[in-house]
């Protein structure tokens, strides 16, 4: 039972402009509002994401 990896994601730049694709995968990514951070499971598809979006987010 090993203890799961998580990877915490914070929103640094407003989607406002962006791709309509990249909005909704800020929402996926549960984050709202700009400087607010979501704790998510480190899977390859939340890493995917997270990559997509690179441009909008910090990883912490």
């Amino acid at each position: 039972m090993s203890e799961k990896k998580t990877v915490t994601v914070k929103l640094v730049r407003s989607p406002i402009g962006t791709r309509a694709s990249h909005r909704a995968t800020v929402v996926g990514l549960g984050l709202r509002k700009l400087n607010s951070t979501s704790t998510l499971e480190d899977t390859p598809a939340v890493r995917g994401m997270i990559n997509k979006i690179a441009y909008l987010v910090q990883v912490l």
